[in-house]
């Protein structure tokens, strides 16, 4: 029998992802009550069908690979992957999609979980249609969070609903490799997918109406790119596509724009995402899109969401992660996260009016200074902070140094090494506002470039920091001897 279930918390969190998770654990941290609402696996799209799974899937192939660059390695090892062992481990880093374990870690921390759906009825009012049956009215004394994530842009391309098409969650998900694979999109998700199934054996093609990795240094996207087209994917750049049909046989064609086709037996379609807002009932406090458009909050450096009504009892409404848009990435929702709990915690208790300081442990500040990104592609390719361009735009006298990434260490990690490396220059103030690298295992050298770039150490200082021998991070001596140190 359905009962209608009354409970009232300090906290509220909608979407028990990685950023929700952070969020109710740092408001526990801080004597308040929470609950997470949750109406799929606790643990959210990084830890089922983004992050992990698609790690697990590249992991091998780069394992591989780099074995294979090293004389005396490359002699011993096969020369193509195990595809069920990969898709075994990969079920493993995923848990079989079970969420025992995060549900164990959730009560281990005192937040209680709601299993459902849930959406705004007022200020801090959040009715939950659960999955046991019941139904729930919640109340929050302080906070309402949306953790909610994001969901797929899906292009203007007819046919596209008439057929069946792969996501980033069936790709990630897959236990059969097809034997074609078309791939929509040139961005991080598609990029990282196409070489992760051409190397488990899938004949790759990869359709981008604009270039690949564009948010990227063309420099380092060469780079990538060519290591794409070293392991047989076929790459159509700056191309649309025009429409998608089935074929008799159930496979997939791709009509592009000048007139060739693409045969695929599936597709995967990599074209971006956004906040996922919907039927969220964000109109019952006055939180509408206008016509025509999606809808986006705006948040200030601690999640608080604007405009929002039933301010009068004072801030309420949060937004944190993909559900907030500013950046869409796992590591920096779960920052924000970090921040917004606190900020929520120091609310409640008095300590904290208005908008904090930035840097502070209650501000976002590092959204707009220093976001690390990391394509785990074969080469990598890693960045932080601003490019020459945003910069420039943001109104800093930039510099930029670049180099090919040609050192002792590099040299001795894998034979013909290909990387390369820039630095984004304040030149008024000689600290570093940002910084790119591409090559095998580059990722590691980002956390040193995310340092310099929120620490603004100065590059006088920064030269100091002597480099190992004989290593990759060589190449920032390099980098620093080129400036001019």
């Amino acid at each position: 029998m359905t009962a209608q279930l009354e409970r009232e918390f300090d906290v509220i969190v909608i979407g028990a992802g990685a950023v929700g998770e952070n969020v109710a654990e740092r408001v526990v941290r801080g004597g308040l009550s929470a609950v997470l609402v949750e109406a799929e696996l606790v643990g959210g799209e990084c830890s089922y069908w983004a992050c992990m799974p698609s790690k697990a899937l590249l992991r091998p192939g780069t394992a591989l690979h780099a074995a294979q660059s090293v004389p005396g390695a490359g002699q011993a090892v096969a020369r193509t992957l195990d595809a069920a062992a990969v898709l075994k481990r990969r079920d493993y880093f995923t848990s079989n999609w079970q969420d025992d374990g995060q549900v164990i870690w959730v009560e281990e921390t005192g937040i209680e979980l709601i299993r459902g759906h849930g959406w705004l009825t007022g200020p801090r009012k959040v009715e939950v249609a659960g999955l046991d049956g019941n139904s729930y009215a919640l109340a929050a004394r302080h906070a309402v969070v949306v953790a909610t994530g994001s969901t797929p842009n899906l292009p203007p391309v007819e046919g596209l609903d008439d057929v069946e098409y792969w996501t980033t969650r069936e790709a990630t998900s897959a236990h059969q490799i097809p034997e074609r694979l078309a791939v929509l999109g040139g961005g991080v998700a598609g990029t990282e997918l196409a070489q992760a199934y051409a190397r488990l054996g899938s004949a790759v093609t990869l359709v981008a109406r604009g270039g690949l990795l564009g948010m990227f240094p063309e420099e380092a996207s060469r780079l990538v790119a060519a290591g794409l087209r070293a392991d047989g994917v076929e790459l159509h750049l700056h191309t649309g596509t025009q429409g998608v049909s089935e074929n008799d046989d159930g496979s997939l064609s791709l009509a592009l724009d000048g007139g060739s086709t693409v045969t695929a037996d599936k597709l995967l379609v990599t074209t971006g995402r956004h906040p996922a807002l919907e039927g969220l009932g964000l109109e019952s406090v006055g939180l509408a899109a206008a016509e025509g458009k999606a809808l986006r909050l705006g948040t200030d450096s601690t999640g608080l969401v604007s405009g929002a009504t039933g301010d009068d009892g004072g801030p309420w409404l949060y937004a944190v992660g993909d559900a907030a848009g500013k950046v869409m990435l796992t590591h920096q929702g779960k920052y924000e996260a970090r921040a917004t709990g606190d900020a929520i915690a120091a609310r409640a208790r008095g300590e904290l009016t208005g908008e904090p300081e930035p840097w502070s442990r209650y501000a976002q500040t590092a959204d707009g200074h220093a976001v690390p990104n990391v394509v785990f592609t074969d080469p990598e390719l890693a960045n932080v902070g601003r490019s020459v361009q945003q910069a420039e735009k943001d109104g800093f006298r930039a510099a930029s140094v670049e180099l090919p990434i040609q050192v002792a260490g590099s040299s001795l990690h894998s034979e013909q090494y290909e990387g390369w490396a820039q630095l984004v220059i304040d030149e008024d103030r000689k600290v570093l506002l940002g910084a790119t690298f591409a090559g095998p295992d580059v990722a590691e050298l980002l956390h040193a470039a995310t340092i310099a770039v929120v620490g603004e150490v100065p590059l006088d200082r920064l030269w100091h920091a002597v480099p190992s021998y004989p290593t990759i991070s060589e190449v920032w001596l390099r980098l620093l001897e080129e400036y001019g140190l």
